[in-house]
């Protein structure tokens, strides 16, 4: 038995169901927004690194309308100015905020003296020392041996070695011509105020072979070598301490380098 041509011809339709349309051009959205945000970033980074701290306070004061755009003023002028956030006398009195921890001690030290006056102290000091003021107390030999900067603690003048001249004769606590010139020229310089004094010896460091290393004893002899050359002429009693570092704080990274064999003589704050 054939099967007939005239069998019926059955079409199946499949339908198509569109759930994805709404959302298809949604990470395009995601996308877009992660690349910006990723620009931004090192945007950020860039800026970062390519600025100043100066600048970036500048950017960081735009960008907050509570914070004056300078030092000097409120952020406008005339009567409706306002008060600058750094302005210490102003906010100190008015009590809203100052931007040192302590205001007042820029007022008064413990003992009496303005602090302020010590800083113009120091600062006058640098100046017969370094010839700021247009003529040194020191030769020019001299003068290649110093460093002075204001710290905390007081003002430190770092006498050092150099190369091709030694403060001190070679591995012992015998002081040199050059040093013995540097102490009695900064001695004259501090007997001109009645601040106290603080000596500390360096040491460069030496070779871990040896048996017995001799920074620290060096150190300590050389910065008491540097107080019976400083108390000739100055008030031994105000010398309130003497003191050796060995090779614990390195001038330079060379712990090895002669650089390292130097003298701190700080002239110690009134109120410390």
């Amino acid at each position: 038995m054939s099967v007939g041509t005239n069998a019926p011809v059955i079409i199946k339709r499949k339908k198509v169901i569109a759930g994805d349309g709404h959302h298809g051009g949604a990470w395009k959205v995601a996308y877009a927004d992660f690349v910006t945000a990723m620009m931004a970033f090192f945007l950020l980074m860039w800026l970062l690194n390519a600025t100043t701290e100066k600048q970036r306070k500048g950017i960081a004061d735009y960008f907050s309308p509570t914070i004056p755009l300078n030092r000097v003023s409120g952020g406008g002028d005339g009567s409706l100015g306002g008060d600058s956030v750094f302005t210490e006398d102003t906010l100190a009195q008015n009590g809203i905020g100052a931007s040192n921890r302590n205001p007042a001690r820029r007022e008064a030290g413990a003992s009496g003296q303005s602090v302020s006056n010590d800083e113009k102290t120091f600062r006058e000091m640098e100046k017969m020392l370094l010839g700021g003021g247009g003529e040194s107390m020191v030769t020019r030999n001299a003068l290649r041996h110093i460093v002075t900067r204001v710290t905390d603690e007081g003002l430190v003048v770092e006498l050092f070695s150099t190369e091709d001249e030694p403060l001190f004769e070679v591995d012992t606590a015998d002081p040199t011509p050059i040093l013995r010139e540097l102490v009695a020229m900064v001695g004259r310089v501090f007997s001109l105020t009645r601040n106290e004094v603080a000596i500390k010896g360096h040491s460069r460091s030496y070779a871990l072979v040896l048996r017995d290393n001799p920074v620290w004893d060096r150190s300590v002899e050389r910065a008491e070598e540097t107080r019976v050359l400083l108390t000739g002429p100055f008030p031994s009693e105000r010398v309130e301490r003497v003191s050796g570092h060995a090779d614990h704080d390195l001038a330079v990274e060379n712990p090895m380098s002669v650089r390292n064999d130097r003298l701190e003589l700080v002239l110690l704050r009134s109120d410390l």
